[in-house]
């Protein structure tokens, strides 16, 4: 009989199930591999641009305007002016694991550009609710400022106060002012001269950590191969099962000492004249 059970509907039932699960596994797998890409994309970005001596803002200007995902982190060397009349805070900003505010102000440049600098981070106030109790103002006339490009981000759907932002999304805060606002990056403020007596807090340095994505990924995919194993081992249990049903000896020879000796047969019943010759023999005539 062997394995020709594995063609039956059940078995190829089981069959199909193994295989979709192992899909779904290599599936995950792939996505935590995804993930771990994206991380130590974003390491390499961190390690190699974050520390770099600032450059002028000119040989990074297109990145204001367009975005480049591996110019992420630049530092740069940026001369101009805030326009802390058009100043504003963005909600719901964690820095060190704590709930609080960013706070953007547009920089007019000495070459005529506008761009946005993101000063720090400011805690959640106890004064009046969804709001800081205090927002340092920036410096007064021109300033030097060194900044880390990060691109704008997406439009969360969400309303904000007025004042405020849900996310830093430039082309929005764009449409608020009434002058042209570079809006595919923002700077992240790194220092500033002259240095105000109060500033936001600065914020925290991205992690250089992996994570635990690539050992998810191991273990799904481990879960993966475990399905076929498992429906393996099964079918060769069912197997043994069968051939010990309809008593097929195994593959393997038997050593055993059980006797091999075919069974005896019954003794022929004798006819009366046989029984009669056989007497006469025991009797000598």
């Amino acid at each position: 009989m062997g394995y020709k059970f594995l063609l039956s509907r059940r078995w190829l039932g089981l069959l199909l199930l193994a295989a979709l699960f192992a899909a779904a596994c290599i599936g995950l797998g792939n996505w935590q591999m995804d993930r771990r890409n994206q991380t130590v994309t974003e390491i390499r970005r961190v390690q190699e641009n974050y520390d770099k001596t600032p450059v002028p803002f000119q040989s990074v200007r297109s990145h204001f305007e367009t975005p480049d995902p591996d110019a992420k982190w630049t530092t740069v060397a940026v001369t101009g002016r805030y326009l802390v009349q058009d100043q504003r805070i963005v909600r719901n900003r964690p820095n060190n694991s704590a709930a609080g505010y960013e706070v953007l102000v547009p920089f007019r440049l000495i070459t005529g550009e506008t761009i946005v600098i993101n000063r720090g981070w400011l805690p959640i106030g106890n004064d009046r609710p969804g709001y800081p109790d205090t927002v340092p103002e920036p410096p007064a006339g021109e300033v030097s400022a060194v900044v880390r490009i990060k691109p704008s981000e997406p439009d969360l759907g969400r309303d904000a106060p007025e004042g405020q932002l849900a996310s830093i999304d430039l082309p929005y805060y764009g449409e608020q002012l009434g002058y042209p606002l570079m809006t595919g990056s923002y700077g992240i403020m790194a220092s500033e001269s002259p240095q105000p007596a109060e500033t936001p807090q600065p914020l925290a340095m991205p992690a250089v950590k992996e994570g635990s994505n690539l050992s998810y990924a191991l273990q799904w995919i481990t879960f993966g191969i475990l399905a076929f194993v498992g429906f393996g081992y099964t079918a060769r249990q069912q197997a043994r099962i069968l051939r010990e049903d309809k008593d097929i000896p195994d593959d393997q020879p038997d050593t055993g000492d059980t006797d091999q000796r075919p069974p005896r047969t019954a003794p022929r019943k004798r006819s009366r004249a046989e029984e009669e010759d056989a007497l006469l023999d025991s009797m000598g005539l």
